[in-house]
């Protein structure tokens, strides 16, 4: 690391010659597989994106020019450069480093962003509050991994070209989302990339369109539409862009002869880079999807930590069984945005692919176009991380409830998730979706509940969702064939005289496990697997207070809005003729950190020792130790 332990910060950086970059971008890489090779995390993305970051840092003067990051999982070269060297070890993990930008973190980072198609938007309201007063900075959008499929980056592309602000956005086309690209777009993009005969049918065309100059406007205008359908940059340019590519994003040294020229203008810009995913590590170039976000791995072999024995993921489980129910009815229909394999909907594709769509990341169009196919007579599953579904919010109430359509949506990673922490906790599902009329909410409390569940969904009339949380199941005996349950009625697993535990989703089986914890302190509590959100079971939770005269909510999701609340509403609302005593444990109103799964739910208190240890507390009886 000759070059790269001299860095503490940009300026660092300027000291280098030019020709000395390729070295320090080599040092990056080498810094980058080290790391995540030990600590798991986004690879692929930064590798490619490392040439860009160095040239960008090299010619602008972050923090007062200002970089956004669209998405900022690829921003591991950015921090290495802002001082973050002695801590990048600790990236994603429980408090180091986040595998995003934050604007907690450093100053170098203007705008934090987890999800996809964000930056143009953030970039124009930083360009525009710089020109409110009177700045002189520069501010650069960095938008990569697909994100101009998603409908925002547009609303930005067209407000800033309207605006006429000083704005550059760098698209890093790496040819990819975290899947293969799709979409018209992407093929647009694609056909860009044959620079030679682009650029010489480019030359030929101006020296022909040039002979029209003196036939007046309407020539003039039919001859530029015939250049917008030859060259699609020329979109960019009517949206009020001056377009520049594509050019190769792994040239730095050309990268910052480019960025130079770019920099004196004082207009909306967009550049054009060609990059490729996965760049310099040859097994992320082969196969960068795999290698978007690894676990451990050996650096010289590419042979990763092999996966400890365990129950097969609720993804697994959701995929194999969507195709189980396809094959029986030919109405059913898959739907994801720009993630096939991490939904498991890409076992779908591989054997209904007329019947599957994968959208881009336009999760608000995914939603719509869904709506689309219920009216038409299908049966859309929408299969959506639950923390991308929050951005088709308005489509799922005005497109989907409103007129009571059956889409199924079915949301993976509900509940924490690991590292890559705050933006992508899917804990916001159960009170964004409660309060919408005609949804039925649900949540499995393992994985072969999860095939109930989506079997039951199916036969409703109207929408619905399943929410299940990243990683293996429980591991509980799959039933052979999927059934239909009752809506709105959960089931009591266990009896109990002091207290009841009402528990949803992934929460049940740790609930099961610390009322044996609390027998064991002489405390006597029931166990109720709710299975619905809404509607809530009220009969089962009647009768659970007539038993015992204390109920305990579990869930994996935010306290404020969620299925204690829902519980809560409830009670009031019910003829009891006492008040019972009830306890919510769930998330706090915060955003959690980043961390492993088991660190956070210890942090907050969903272990079946933690879950033991607040009932007993509650009821003033001393804690079990744990076993």
């Amino acid at each position: 690391m000759e070059l790269l332990s001299k860095i503490r910060c940009p300026q660092d950086l300027k000291k280098l010659s030019p020709e000395r970059l390729p070295q320090l971008c080599a040092e990056i890489r080498e810094r980058i597989l080290e790391t995540i090779s030990k600590n798991g995390g986004h690879l692929s993305s930064s590798l490619g994106a490392t040439e860009l970051i160095v040239a960008l840092h090299y010619v602008f003067d972050s923090p007062t020019d200002k970089f956004v990051f669209d998405t900022s999982h690829q921003t591991y070269a950015h921090k290495l450069l802002t001082g973050r060297q002695e801590r990048f070890g600790t990236i994603r993990q429980h408090k180091g480093l986040s595998g995003f930008t934050r604007r907690d973190e450093s100053e170098h980072d203007a705008f934090g962003a987890g999800h996809a198609s964000t930056a143009i938007s953030a970039a124009l309201g930083l360009a525009a509050a710089r020109d409110a007063q009177a700045g002189g900075h520069k501010v650069v959008a960095i938008v990569a991994d697909g994100s101009l499929t998603g409908g925002e980056a547009y609303e930005g592309l067209q407000n800033a070209g309207m605006l006429q602000s000083g704005l550059i956005v760098v698209l890093n086309d790496n040819q990819m989302f975290i899947s293969r690209r799709v979409g018209a777009v992407g093929s647009f993009l694609t056909r860009l990339l044959t620079l030679g005969a682009v650029r010489d049918a480019e030359t030929s065309i101006k020296r022909f369109l040039a002979r029209f100059q003196f036939w007046g406007s309407v020539v003039l205008r039919i001859a530029k539409r015939a250049r917008v359908l030859l060259f699609p940059g020329m979109l960019f340019e009517e949206m009020g862009f001056s377009y520049f590519g594509p050019i190769d994003g792994h040239d730095v040294i050309q990268l910052v002869r480019v960025l130079r020229h770019l920099k004196e203008l004082n207009q909306p810009v967009l550049l054009h880079c060609v990059t490729q995913k996965g760049k310099g590590y040859p097994h992320a170039e082969v196969d960068p999807t795999m290698w978007h976000g690894p676990g451990k791995f050996d650096v010289e072999t590419g042979r990763m930590a092999p996966p400890k024995p365990a129950p097969a993921t609720y993804t697994a489980v959701f995929g194999k069984a969507l195709v189980g129910l396809a094959e029986e009815d030919s109405r059913i229909a898959a739907i994801t945005a720009a993630m096939p394999e991490g939904t498991g909907t890409d076992l779908f594709h591989d054997r209904f692919p007329k019947r599957f769509y994968d959208v881009g990341l336009a999760e608000e169009h995914a939603v719509t176009f869904a709506a689309g196919l219920a009216c038409g007579g299908m049966k859309p599953v929408v299969a959506i991380y639950s923390t991308f579904l929050q951005r088709g919010y308005d489509q799922i109430e005005h497109d989907v409830c409103l007129q009571k359509l059956p889409v199924v949506f079915c949301m993976d990673r509900g509940g924490l998730v690991g590292e890559d922490g705050p933006t992508h906790h899917g804990i916001f599902d159960f009170a964004f979706l409660r309060t919408l009329p005609n949804m039925t909410v649900m949540a499995p409390a393992d994985e072969n509940e999860l095939q109930h569940m989506l079997k039951t969904a199916l036969t409703l009339s109207g929408p619905s969702s399943i929410r299940y949380p990243r990683g293996a199941g429980v591991g509980v005996p799959m039933d052979p064939v999927p059934e239909v349950l009752r809506v709105g009625k959960g089931v009591r697993l266990r009896e109990g005289r002091d207290l009841t535990f009402a528990a949803i989703g992934n929460c049940v089986h740790p609930a099961l496990k610390a009322a044996e914890l609390l027998e064991a302190r002489g405390i006597s509590a029931g166990v109720l697997n709710m299975r619905f959100v809404k509607p809530l079971d009220l009969d089962l939770l009647t009768e659970a207070l007539s038993r015992a005269p204390r109920l305990v909510t579990v869930e994996d999701h935010v306290l404020p809005g969620g299925f204690g609340s829902a519980v809560l509403e409830a009670l009031c609302d019910l003829p009891l003729r006492t008040k019972p005593e009830v306890l919510r444990i769930g998330l706090p109103d915060a955003f959690p950190t980043h961390g492993t799964l088991p660190v956070l739910r210890e942090l907050y208190g969903l272990t079946p020792e933690k879950l033991a240890e607040q009932a007993a507390s509650w009821m003033g009886v001393k804690a079990p130790s744990k076993a």
